[in-house]
């Protein structure tokens, strides 16, 4: 017997169910399990059918401190040029060459040779004063007035090959003298002086005295000691 009207109105989804089973010919529950399993068969081709999420930004950019930035070195500093000195006289270990680089002074030869003896004669030194390659530093003892003589003999003084500087003290052209005249110019002894001539020979005269500054053993301080007293093609500048 056909259900009556309210009974349709109470279980419409049942019937719909109900209806469902006998057209296929199987029960209600075999309907609702094959309805979830569908279900469940869209919702996982969906899944693994779904675009891929968006990478998270701060997992692929790099934190601060991993990234490498390689260093560039600082370019290298010139080699200081190096200047010899003879220290004798009242000091600790008198009578020993030493190296310092150019625009030494006294005091720095003094502290080389062990400092001052008890018995030196202080006030007669200028320990401000800047040293000379291949000088010789004599620290007198109190009482002593003449400094002993040196038995080797002192370089020559420049001729020639120059003008003549104010008060006729010569004026040494450096791409014409030899290496005689060059070792009397201050601050240039014997190893400086035939430097000076290797470097002329082998790259041509020097455009300036400035560059002497490319010689080995000569810088910035010892060109402008030798401003008065040579030249290279320009004449010597008075002394201020």
């Amino acid at each position: 017997m056909a259900p009556e009207p309210e009974q349709l109105e109470q279980h419409p989804t049942r019937l719909t169910l109900d209806g469902l089973a006998d057209r296929l010919g199987v029960s209600v529950r075999a309907v609702v399990i094959g309805a979830v399993a569908v279900a469940a068969a869209g919702a996982g081709g969906w899944w693994a059918l779904r675009p891929p999420p968006a990478p998270d930004i701060e997992a692929v950019l790099p934190r601060v401190g991993e990234v490498h930035i390689p260093s560039i070195p600082p370019p290298a500093a010139p080699a200081p040029s190096v200047i010899r000195v003879h220290v004798t006289g009242a000091v600790a270990k008198p009578d020993v060459v030493y190296e310092f680089d150019d625009g030494a002074l006294v005091i720095d030869a003094v502290a080389a040779a062990g400092g001052f003896t008890a018995a030196a004669d202080r006030s007669r030194l200028n320990l401000a004063q800047t040293l000379d390659d291949g000088a010789r530093l004599w620290v007198p003892a109190q009482g002593e007035v003449d400094e002993p003589a040196v038995v080797n003999p002192e370089p020559p003084e420049p001729t020639g090959s120059g003008d003549s500087a104010a008060g006729g003290r010569a004026c040494v052209d450096v791409n014409e003298a030899g290496a005689a005249a060059l070792e009397a110019l201050p601050g240039i002894g014997p190893v400086k002086a035939a430097d000076i001539v290797a470097h002329r020979d082998r790259l041509g005269p020097f455009a300036a005295l400035d560059g002497l500054a490319a010689v080995t053993g000569i810088g910035p301080v010892t060109v402008e000691r030798l401003r008065s007293s040579a030249h290279a093609g320009a004449g010597c500048q008075p002394d201020s």
